[in-house]
């Protein structure tokens, strides 16, 4: 159960081995507290202990670049939200200057090893701002992520599919990098945030020294309707639904649903590679993800509804990408098939 999970508040980290690793490998991902940057640092602890390799991780990088950054060869591994590889296979939204021609070049040059996904979606306020939810932020200034990327262009779909309210016309949207968030939340720059979160959240941990907030759930009428259905079977896109009875409660923060019932979309990312990477070291880098899975679901108390170690999650369909050879032959290995959609 999620509480278990979420309550026992338990990091298994493992120590890095002091054996000289095969190969050294370039990573980039997300800033610290997140589930990109969870999954892949847990990757690349496991990957010296077992002398699959060493890793060179930059966080708090913005996944938009670092996704380009390894189609082009210029980093090994990524974290990378699915939705932006079907945004580079079409040369779309951050990808426009690329051109539809060479952004499908691109992306074709991009696999995957596994996938996961993030915690969800919410917007959440200071107690002291007397917001009062979804309905009152027309007018307001709500922080809705970094100035460009997948956080961002969620976060403005998210929040119109709830109220039809557009940033820039009807509120104003305001964007910083990630490691400026906890400072902007904290010092009042905007009215609400409206951002992606897990349970518990390290920026509102972080923010509650400020003061109490509310977080609202999206309302079920919104939830159940055609149009989010629909959002949340979009490309890179997933929906999380479970009991708040299940969640480990945080002082100084309400989490508002009409029926006790959290509901909102996730983004569901993965571990991205160059199709260049050899075959043996996808493959042992897979094959390590799949023996410690129990490891990345515990590793912090919001990695456990993650779905990491569920093969073929978020794949197929408008998204691009497939796994790499070698991660294949890892997960057929381990007696656990591939659909074929999801092979190169």
């Amino acid at each position: 159960m999620i509480k278990k999970l979420l309550g026992a508040g338990i990091a298994l980290g493992l120590m890095a081995s002091t054996a000289t690793a095969q190969s050294v490998l370039t990573a980039e991902t997300g800033p610290a507290g997140t589930v990109p940057f969870t999954a892949l640092t847990t990757l690349a602890e496991i990957a010296s202990a077992e002398g699959i390799a060493n890793f060179q991780v930059a966080d708090g990088q913005t996944l938009t670049n670092s996704l380009q950054n390894v189609a082009e060869g210029k980093t090994d591994v990524s974290s990378a939200p699915l939705i932006l590889t079907f945004l580079m296979s079409r040369g779309a939204g951050p990808y426009a200057n690329l051109g539809a021609e060479a952004g499908a070049d691109l992306i074709s040059n991009v696999q995957v090893l596994h996938t996961f996904n993030y915690g969800g979606f919410g917007l959440y306020a200071y107690d002291s701002t007397g917001l009062s939810g979804w309905d009152d932020v027309a007018g307001k200034t709500i922080l809705n992520g970094p100035p460009r990327g997948a956080a961002l262009t969620n976060d403005r779909q998210i929040l119109q599919f709830v109220t039809g309210f557009e940033d820039g016309k009807d509120y104003t949207g305001l964007q910083v990098n990630w490691g400026q968030m906890p400072k902007t939340i904290s010092d009042g720059s905007a009215d609400a945030m409206m951002l992606p979160i897990t349970f518990p959240d390290a920026r509102i941990t972080r923010s509650l020294a400020a003061g109490n907030m509310t977080l609202w759930s999206v309302p079920k009428d919104i939830w159940e309707s055609e149009g989010m259905q629909k959002y949340i079977k979009s490309p890179g896109t997933a929906g999380v639904v479970f009991d708040l009875a299940d969640v480990a409660p945080q002082e100084g923060l309400t989490i508002v649903s009409e029926d006790g019932i959290w509901r909102s979309p996730t983004t569901v990312g993965a571990e991205v590679v160059n199709k260049s990477m050899d075959f043996d070291t996808a493959k042992a880098l897979t094959a390590a993800i799949i023996a410690n899975t129990d490891t990345f679901l515990n590793k912090t108390p919001f990695m456990a509804t993650t779905n990491i170690g569920v093969v073929g999650f978020g794949m197929c369909g408008a998204v691009p990408v497939k796994y790499h050879p070698g991660a294949v032959a890892a997960y057929e290995e381990a007696g656990t098939p591939v659909p074929d959609c999801a092979k190169p």
